[in-house]
């Protein structure tokens, strides 16, 4: 069952790559306003194995290709800081204009996947593991705490959310971290290890939303 759900997913985040394709394509594509399209191909990717596992079959390619989702998790999920940041300066706060703040969205990124790299991918050793239909590949160690990285993100995302919400009246990136935030803690009584990731996924479209939105600012702006 979940093998199917996760298959759902990776067309879910597929279309939101689409949607996010079509607004570069209509706005530019040369701004840190569209580091959200890696994350959401490296959903697609994430999602489409775990899917596909079961089917795959344990081995050594299925092996190789989880050991990449955990790579691309630790090179791309920190990018969001770096969107998030840069969403303040398109919001229009004046200290986000600054060179030195757009050089600290960048260094922030960077060393949140250095971070990553050192807590979770250095020495990693991953094993298979099947849960409610699903076959994939996980750490072999188990967590020795909260994913940092994850929660450094998660907590930008928040504070991130709550100015825009005040600057420019527009809730729903906030409501979408609170909701992944919510998610991610609580532990819901389902037959599925699938399911939760639907918060990761509320997320996803609160972020396109959220630049959609400012994406619509900046023409009426400009027009």
């Amino acid at each position: 069952m979940d093998s199917v759900i996760f298959l759902g997913f990776a067309v879910a985040y597929l279309v939101l790559l689409g949607w996010g394709i079509t607004l570069a394509a209509r706005h530019g594509w040369l701004t840190p306003a569209n580091l959200p399209l890696l994350v959401l191909a490296a959903l697609v990717y994430d999602n489409l194995i775990i899917g596909l596992g079961i089917f795959i079959g344990e081995g050594a390619l299925l092996e190789g290709l989880n050991l990449a989702r955990f790579w691309i998790h630790a090179l791309v999920t920190p990018v969001l800081v770096a969107w998030a940041l840069h969403s303040l300066r398109r919001a229009g706060h004046g200290f986000a204009q600054a060179r030195w703040y757009q050089v600290a969205s960048i260094a922030a990124a960077l060393a949140l996947t250095v971070l990553e790299y050192f807590l979770e991918v250095r020495g990693l050793s991953i094993v298979p593991e099947e849960e409610y239909g699903a076959l994939s590949y996980s750490n072999a160690e188990p967590a020795s705490g909260p994913p940092v990285m994850v929660l450094i993100v998660a907590g930008v995302l928040l504070i991130v959310g709550a100015m825009l919400w005040k600057k420019q009246r527009w809730p729903w990136l906030f409501v979408g971290a609170v909701i992944m935030t919510f998610g991610s803690a609580v532990e819901l009584p389902l037959p599925s290890g699938a399911i939760t990731n639907a918060f990761e996924l509320v997320l996803l479209m609160s972020i396109m939303a959220t630049k959609a939105f400012q994406d619509r600012k900046e023409v009426a702006a400009s027009g």
